[in-house]
C-alpha cells in the first residue's frame, strides 16, 4: 500500500465521484464578523449518510467496482460508525452486500442507521481494535472485499475532494481546520491543501491524539483512547499517510480539551441549531479556544464533518 498521497490521487477520487456525493456547502461564521480574522464553516455533516465518509466509501467501492474485483461475498468493514454507515451505503449504491463489525458501545443511532442500510451488523468488544481483529477474520473466511475505516489511499483520496470544493467557494482560503482520528480525513484534504498553497491544522481531543503521538515519536505508535470523542476519533494507531502528510510545510496539529470539545459543540447547537458529533465539534474548539489562533486578516475554514449524534445532551 502506498505511503503516501499525491494530489493526482485526489484529482481522480474527485472525477470519480463527481455526482455520487453532495457538494459541501460553505457558510461564514458571523460570530467572528469583528475580529482580525475571517472564519466560515464547511457543512460537510449535511453530507450522504451523514459525515464525510461516503467520499471515501463511495472512490473505494467504485474503483473497486471499475477493476472489477467486487466479490460476491461483498465488502466488510471494521468501524466505529460513521465509515460503516459509509460502506454500507456506498455498497447499496452498486448492489452488493456489506457487513459491519463495531465495537458494542457504538452510539445506537448509528447502528440503527447501519441496519437502515440493510448492512449485516457484528457488535464485538469495546474497541475498534478489536472490531477490526474479528472483521480480518470474516474476510479470510468468507472472501469478503475489505474495507477500512480510514487506512486506504482510496478512503483518504475521496475524504481530500472535500478542499477542491471548498476552495471553489473561497478562492482566497488560507486555512482549513479537519480533526483527525485514524487521519484519513486529515491526509487527503492536507494533501490538497499542500497542492493549492493552503494551510491545514489537524485538531485532536488531549486523551485521543493518535496523530499527535505519531509526530511526537516520529512513526505511527499506539496511544490511549480516552474522550468523549472517542466514538468518531477513537484510533489507537494513526495511518502512515496522515504521518506523512503531517509533515507538509503548513501542517499544524492542536489538541483541544473535551470540556473544550462539549461547549463547541453546545455553542454551535445553540447559536445555529446545528447538531454535531463530539469529534466534529473538536475542530471548532480549537479555534474558539485559542489553541489555534488566526494570523491578522487569515481568511480561516472549519470542516463539521459529521452528524451522526443524539440530542439528548445538548441542551
Amino acid at each position: 500500500m502506498q505511503s503516501q498521497l499525491a494530489y493526482t490521487d485526489v484529482k481522480a477520487a474527485a472525477d470519480r465521484i463527481a455526482g455520487r456525493v453532495r457538494p459541501v456547502a460553505v457558510v461564514a461564521m458571523d460570530e467572528f464578523d469583528d475580529g482580525p480574522f475571517e472564519v466560515s464553516l464547511a457543512l460537510e455533516y449535511m453530507q450522504h449518510t451523514g459525515s464525510f465518509k461516503a467520499r471515501g466509501a463511495q472512490n473505494f467501492v467504485l474503483a473497486h467496482r471499475e477493476a472489477g474485483t467486487l466479490p460476491d461475498a461483498g465488502i466488510t468493514i471494521a468501524s466505529g460508525g460513521n465509515a460503516g454507515l459509509a460502506c454500507a451505503w456506498a455498497a447499496g449504491q452498486q448492489g452488493v452486500p456489506a457487513t459491519v463489525f463495531l465495537p458494542a458501545n457504538a452510539p445506537t443511532v448509528k447502528v440503527e442507521r447501519l441496519r437502515g442500510y440493510g448492512a449485516d451488523v457484528r457488535l464485538v468488544g469495546l474497541e475498534y481494535a478489536q472490531a477490526l481483529q474479528a472483521c480480518e477474520e470474516f474476510t479470510a473466511r468468507t472472501g469478503a472485499l475489505a474495507s477500512h475505516a480510514y487506512d486506504h489511499p482510496l478512503i483518504a483520496a475521496g475524504a481530500g475532494t472535500l478542499l477542491d470544493e471548498i476552495l471553489a467557494q473561497d478562492p482566497r482560503l488560507d486555512t482549513v481546520m479537519v480533526v483527525a482520528g485514524g487521519g484519513g480525513l486529515f491526509a487527503g484534504v492536507a494533501t490538497a491543501a499542500r497542492h493549492h498553497g493552503v494551510r491545514t491544522v489537524v485538531v485532536e481531543p488531549e486523551n485521543c491524539r493518535a496523530l499527535n503521538a505519531a509526530l511526537a515519536a516520529g512513526r505511527p505508535v499506539d496511544s490511549p483512547v480516552d474522550s468523549i470523542a472517542s466514538d468518531s476519533l477513537g484510533a489507537r494507531r494513526v495511518t502512515a499517510l496522515a504521518v506523512a502528510a503531517a509533515q507538509y510545510e503548513g501542517a499544524r496539529s492542536v489538541l483541544v480539551s473535551d470540556e473544550q470539545t462539549i461547549a463547541a459543540r453546545r455553542a454551535l447547537w445553540q447559536g445555529r441549531r446545528v447538531a454535531v458529533e463530539h469529534g466534529t465539534a473538536a475542530a471548532l474548539a480549537a479555534l474558539t479556544t485559542g489553541a489555534y489562533t488566526p494570523a491578522q486578516g487569515e481568511r480561516v475554514c472549519v470542516v463539521l464533518c459529521g452528524a451522526n449524534t443524539a440530542l439528548t445532551d445538548l441542551g
